[in-house]
């Protein structure tokens, strides 16, 4: 009796651990929509094949998602009086082939299984699929979000962050959505991927402070490589690879970048010149396994924040409106 009572606790505890946070776990719709990974592997891949800005976009998205509101596509909304969340400043520079993406694969999803995968679900799927196909690694995405009611943007200021914050400050904010310094550090490994516009890093060229109008940390020969990339009162519309080494490929590479101090914004930089911070990036620019791996932890701790689950929220037939 005392082992089978035994064997049900150790059941029950594998089970919780299963689901994390939320009432997610993998497999949610093995029942209900059991081609639904592949409808999703499929639609990213086309969307891949037609523009690289796929992979950093839809990987974005994901994040802004999740740190406003919870990951439950409040980012999807689009609002005709243009006060969604989608709409706030922070949000405004979010590419649209992000968008694109997620509503291609919701349609997809639909004509097989109409009402049943949230848009949350298929975000999250679809940010998994292109860390993939940048030769990142791949993790089981827990599953079982519901989409969110609530979608405005008064209630994304504050809670991104900034691309001029330090490690307290990064930290706070992190750990707001149950993140780790250690899963921040590994989540900025994104910045592997992808472009930013130069009013982002700007002031790290022409007016860092009053003794220095250049970054000192900045390596000077990449400093020079920014400054003809984007020189004063460039086009807006200008934007430059965050990776200046292998921008299209998702790797540990960013992490050597910070090392030879060739981080873009200050917030990535001060994760090396931060000696509570810099330990880990050293490890993970020596070692791309230890980044694989706190990467794809932090990925399904991300995924966990703020979801609406059971009876929360709904299933959005459309991902840009709300169901009524």
């Amino acid at each position: 009796m005392e082992v089978l009572k035994r064997g049900l606790v150790l059941l029950m505890v594998f089970m919780v651990f299963q689901r994390g946070e939320g009432q997610l776990f993998e497999n949610f719709y093995r029942g209900t929509c059991s081609n639904l990974e592949m409808i999703v592997k499929q639609v990213v891949s086309i969307k891949f094949s037609q523009t690289f800005v796929t992979i950093p976009a839809t990987l974005r998205l994901f994040f802004h998602d999740c740190f406003v509101e919870g990951c439950d596509a409040s980012v999807m909304i689009a609002s005709p009086n243009g006060d969604a969340e989608k709409d706030a400043q922070d949000n405004l520079s979010l590419a649209g082939d992000g968008f694109d993406t997620v509503i291609k694969a919701k349609q997809a999803v639909e004509i097989q299984c109409p009402g049943i995968v949230s848009c949350a679900d298929i975000l999250a799927l679809a940010a998994r699929d292109v860390v993939v196909l940048a030769g990142g690694p791949s993790w089981e995405v827990e599953l079982g979000r519901r989409d969110g009611l609530v979608s405005q943007a008064s209630k994304v200021a504050g809670n991104l962050p900034d691309p001029e914050f330090n490690l307290v400050q990064l930290n706070t904010i992190f750990a707001k959505n149950n993140l780790t310094q250690f899963d921040m550090i590994a989540l900025s490994g994104a910045h592997t991927l992808g472009f930013s516009h130069c009013n982002r890093f700007s002031n790290r060229l022409y007016s860092f402070s009053s003794s220095s109008v250049v970054d000192p940390s900045l390596d000077p020969n990449y400093a020079q490589q920014l400054m003809q990339a984007c020189p004063q009162n460039v086009d807006p519309s200008i934007a430059i690879n965050m990776d200046p080494e292998t921008p299209r490929t998702f790797d540990n590479v960013y992490y050597q970048n910070l090392v030879s101090g060739k981080g873009l914004f200050t917030s990535d930089e001060v994760l090396f010149s931060d000696p509570a911070s810099q330990p880990t990036v050293r490890d993970f620019a020596s070692n791309p396994g230890n980044f694989n791996g706190a990467f794809i932890t932090a990925m399904r701790k991300l995924g966990r924040v703020g979801v609406k689950t059971g009876n929360e929220g709904e299933i959005r037939t459309d991902c840009t409106k709300f169901n009524s």
